[in-house]
């Protein structure tokens, strides 16, 4: 049974939940919403993860994916996912490519199309007691193996940047993978930090350390004595400089703060640009400015534009996008591509917000089981394809997980 609501259904829903027409949004109430249509199907469970990753071959037709036979746990090191990708143009047909032993519900395996290239393909893998990245050419099945995972590729897609996935895991369930223990107890360790990878040699040479960046620009009393780790690492669109997340769980207390700092790729010029503690989700919009969820110092929480290396921010969305959710821009950064958490009756709002007139329009309202929750969520995690007409989620509302494609072109158009 189908747990995706049409317009009249979900309308009815929120009236009786009390939440009347000024809840729903502008717009919300009167347009109609786009077409959805499964692109994969059971018995086993699909999913890509990630909002700011190229699922979307440069054509636009081949849409990567990830299979897996369970879900409601976490995964085990000999847990194996199929990696395949999604004809568009032949019945959804799905290609299947290889598979990964190094892999979690939220980033999958940091599976990817190289930038620029119409056949090649990456993502993560496990070689008994290490960590290594595959690549491989769709067309001609040629494949080599870097000895090292990548997070972010470069747009050149010469290098990558990397964090350290066996800390990830330890620290941050959800986001590392299992198979390979964090080796360092240290709370903030010399060894471990975000690493530079060649992606033709494979050589890596470590930018910065935690230890360097846990002392680094103004040290808050809750940082010493925490233990430090970094994730979300994301190139801006020409490639000149990287932004961060560093964060640390403090001694007292649960959960963790979170600062976001930016970089030159080679790692220097460091930048701590957001340092209130509340960083979430973010995107470049260009090669200067950067949107976050955040609670700027003295500020209301919201979607917060930053210029970079400069104290200067301006609030996006204001009482439109009053959620924290996926951000990015598509292409050509008049419409932003967005979601929501499950609400009270457990629905995700995937949606767009149209920047120069501040409108919102909804995409669908898709329902997340009680059962997704923590570690193994099923976010929609937005993904838009190069042409700007398509958008591909993650959702469960049909009896697991599965990829879902909207067809904006008549919005965006």
């Amino acid at each position: 049974m189908s747990f995706a609501l049409d317009r009249r259904q979900w309308l009815r829903l929120s009236l009786s939940a009390g939440l009347g027409l000024a809840g729903l949004g502008r717009a919300a109430a009167d347009e109609p919403l786009p077409p959805v249509r499964a692109l994969t199907r059971g018995p086993k469970f699909h999913w890509f993860g990630y909002y700011d990753k190229r699922e979307f071959d440069p054509t636009s037709r081949y849409v990567l994916g990830m299979a897996v036979d369970f879900e409601h746990r976490s995964p085990k090191p000999d847990d194996v996912i199929a990696i395949g990708m999604i004809d568009l143009e032949d019945n959804d047909r799905w290609i299947d490519l290889g598979e990964s032993r190094a892999w979690c519900w939220q980033q999958g395996c940091m599976l990817q199309w190289l930038p620029g290239s119409k056949t090649r393909v990456l993502w993560n893998d496990r070689d008994r007691d290490r960590f290594v990245c595959r690549i491989l050419d769709v067309k001609t099945r040629e494949l080599r193996t870097l000895p090292q995972p990548i997070y972010a590729l470069s747009p050149d897609a010469k290098s990558a940047i990397c964090a350290d996935f066996r800390r990830l895991h330890d620290t941050r369930p959800g986001y590392g993978y299992a198979g390979v223990p964090d080796p360092s107890v240290e709370l903030a360790p010399k060894d471990s930090g975000i690493f530079r990878i060649d992606l033709e040699s494979g050589k890596q040479s470590l930018l910065f350390a935690l230890a360097d960046v846990a002392r680094f620009g103004p040290v808050t009393d809750d940082m010493k004595g925490a233990k430090h780790w970094f994730n979300h690492l994301l190139y801006s669109p020409d490639g000149s400089r990287f932004v961060f997340l560093h964060r640390w769980a403090p001694k007292e207390g649960k959960g963790f703060r979170t600062r976001m700092l930016t970089a030159k790729s080679d790692g220097s010029d460091l930048f701590v640009l957001d340092g209130s503690g509340h960083t979430s989700h973010f995107i470049w919009r260009d090669p200067q400015h950067i949107l976050a969820w955040t609670q700027p110092t003295g500020k209301r929480p919201g979607f917060w534009l930053f210029t970079d290396r400069t104290a200067e921010v301006e609030q996006v969305g204001k009482d439109v996008m009053t959620e924290n959710g996926h951000c990015t821009y598509l292409p050509g950064n008049a419409w932003i591509l967005n979601d929501t958490y499950p609400d009270r009756d457990r629905l995700q709002h995937p949606y767009l917000y149209h920047v120069a007139t501040g409108r919102r329009v909804p995409l669908g309202h898709f329902r997340s089981p009680k059962e997704y929750t923590g570690e193994w969520r099923c976010d929609t995690h937005p993904r838009f394809s190069p042409d700007g007409t398509k958008v591909v989620i993650d959702s469960p509302h049909n009896g697991g997980r599965q990829l879902y494609l909207i067809d904006i072109s008549k919005i965006v158009g």
